[in-house]
């Protein structure tokens, strides 16, 4: 199957809101077969379903509470277990369309997080979140910013063993504990700007995909990333490789297909 996969983006963003049919034109000209639209909190649920309807067959929605949560746009915190009490019901009425859970994980940046008690609550959204991915024998979707080896230990012990680690920030030694447990690194097009290279030097290519984590992390800061910028990470993941460009292509998007199934049969290349 020749094309992309963005393994995780936020098409619902409102950046999006006035040319989405024109950035969806543009992704499937760069080549994309499919993207997974990620949630962040309960109040964008709806709007996902929907814009999977509205692009059947490539706009894939993955459900799931964010472990931080906008207040205002001045104010974050984490995430609490009355934050995932409003997702569970549409969770649940949609169950059956979801190809993930998420966007779940840990953040433990410090202006987020002030105290051990911060740190717990989300240990508690991401666990529970686990057991429903578990029940409903779906992936993770998952952030895990200034968290990453506790985030890798929290999936392992709970057992989850289908696992897409989104732009990794945690060191290449632990992300090769991921690695042991079967979890796949998604790699965004900041790439060329970040830390990540150490990462993807160690990383095999048979756990590596591809995200754009669009509108955020684009090849330049504060510019609008888009899906259609998927091939700069492809690029740079070959360069970095020593791999042609169609091998990594190949590869990450058998990798999609593995973790995240029930695309397969729904793509249409």
């Amino acid at each position: 199957m020749q094309g992309y996969i963005d393994c995780h983006c936020h098409i619902s963003a409102g950046d999006f809101d006035k040319d989405l049919e024109d950035v969806i034109e543009r992704s499937k000209q760069a080549g994309l077969l499919a993207l997974l639209a990620v949630a962040e909190h309960a109040g964008e649920f709806e709007k996902i379903i929907s814009l999977s309807h509205r692009f059947p067959g490539f706009i894939f929605p993955c459900l799931g509470v964010h472990p931080v949560q906008e207040v205002s746009p001045e104010q974050q915190r984490g995430a609490s277990l009355q934050d995932l009490d409003a997702a569970l019901p549409i969770i649940e009425k949609y169950k059956d369309h979801l190809v993930a859970i998420g966007e779940v994980g840990l953040d433990f940046t410090p202006r987020f997080v002030n105290n051990e008690t911060d740190k717990d609550s989300q240990r508690q959204v991401l666990i529970r979140q686990a057991q429903i991915a578990k029940q409903l024998d779906l992936p993770l979707n998952v952030h895990s910013r200034s968290a990453g080896r506790p985030t890798i230990h929290l999936l392992k012990e709970q057992g989850v063993e289908k696992a897409l680690l989104h732009a990794f920030d945690g060191k290449p030694s632990v992300a090769m504990e991921g690695v042991k447990a079967g979890y796949f690194f998604s790699i965004p097009p900041s790439i060329v700007r970040s830390e990540q290279q150490k990462l993807v030097k160690q990383l095999p290519l048979e756990n590596i995909c591809l995200e754009t984590d669009s509108p955020a992390l684009g090849p330049e800061k504060q510019v609008r990333n888009e899906p259609q910028n998927i091939p700069i990470s492809a690029e740079y993941i070959s360069k970095i490789k020593g791999v042609s460009l169609e091998k990594v292509m190949e590869v990450t998007t058998q990798n999609a297909l593995r973790l995240f199934p029930k695309i397969k049969s729904v793509i249409r290349p």
